[in-house]
């Protein structure tokens, strides 16, 4: 296999590339192919070695940690806990690591991750850039920088910007999943045209049980009318029953939605335990759903409140 070679001058470059506008974090590794071996088990591995201070800026493990801590001081290292599971270890369990520079070391498994992604969770043991670069050997270098962004979505303008400061290959998650992007951008904007047809939907309805509901108590109406209630009263009622009608609709459907959702993200967890699609309750989104739905409702009401407070009393009450 071809040689793992260090950035040139890796200790400048991050400091470039820590200098660009949206870079909240930038982290330093060492990462290549090896294989782990406990008694006859003998599987294919990526080794990742890191700084851990920094790398928990860029990816978290440390919340994600299944057993154990995140400590890969020592002779130390985490693992996947799908990982283990093929390998049949635990925590404090011993492991060999050979990397394909043909180096070989005894480490202590220190703790099991899960982030939830089924090659990560596989196949990466991480251990610290020190003990990396002497598996590798590769003393002193860095074969990768890692960087997170404030903005996920301008990942792509950060990676030109960083190439064009340090001459180096950047590339971005979105580059690197291309595919994934079209899809989620497609499925965004699905969900877009949806969520219009519903509020489209949801109007009419409203609208129309409305009309129905004054069509229906045109006879009530009159004798209001006839009575001396002022129109814009009339006006007012069916106004606030539009709006308690969007409303009423919104509280249900948000608990029912809620849930469904948590039962459905109970229904399909990983082997790991991790929900396979995670849902988070937004609240502050949830309550704007409300008040969209009770100005849905609101905005509905307005023809048939009109129609009503505009009935005749006479023409109403004969024609009812």
């Amino acid at each position: 296999s071809q040689r793992l070679r260090s950035i040139d001058q890796w200790p400048a470059v991050m400091v470039q590339a820590r200098r660009v506008g949206g870079v909240t974090a930038a982290s330093p590794g060492v990462t290549g192919s090896g294989v782990a071996t406990r008694a006859d088990a003998r599987l294919p591995i990526v080794i990742r070695g890191v700084d851990p201070d920094l790398f928990l800026a860029i990816i978290d493990l440390r919340s994600r940690m299944r057993d154990g801590t995140f400590d890969v001081s020592g002779g130390r290292v985490v693992i996947g806990a799908t990982l283990a599971e093929d390998l049949g270890i635990g925590v404090g369990d011993k492991l060999r690591l050979a990397s394909t520079e043909g180096v070989e070391d005894v480490v202590t498994v220190a703790g099991l991750f899960a982030l939830g992604n089924e090659a990560v969770d596989r196949t990466w043991v991480v251990t610290s850039l020190r003990h990396a670069q002497s598996l590798f050997t590769l003393p002193g270098g860095a074969t990768v920088i890692e960087l997170t962004v404030q903005d996920v979505f301008a990942a792509d303008r950060v990676a030109s910007e960083v190439q064009a400061r340090t001459g180096l290959r950047a590339d971005s998650w979105m580059a690197l999943n291309a595919e994934l992007l079209t899809g989620l951008t497609a499925q965004s904007n699905s969900k877009t045209m949806i969520q219009f047809f519903v509020v489209v939907s949801v109007t009419l309805g409203i609208a129309s049980v409305l009309i129905i509901s004054v069509v229906q108590k045109s006879r009530e109406i009159g004798i209001l009318r006839a009575v001396g209630t002022p129109a814009r009263r009339v006006l007012a009622v069916f106004l606030i029953q539009g709006g308690l009608l969007g409303l009423t609709g919104s509280v249900l459907g948000s608990l029912m939605g809620v849930i469904f959702a948590r039962l459905f993200e109970q229904l399909t967890l990983t082997p790991d335990g991790l929900p396979r699609f995670p849902v988070q309750v937004d609240l502050p989104l949830l309550g704007g759903a409300m008040l969209l739905a009770t100005g849905i409702g609101l905005a509905a009401a307005v023809v048939p409140a009109r129609r009503a407070a505009r009935l005749d009393p006479a023409r109403a009450i004969r024609s009812a």
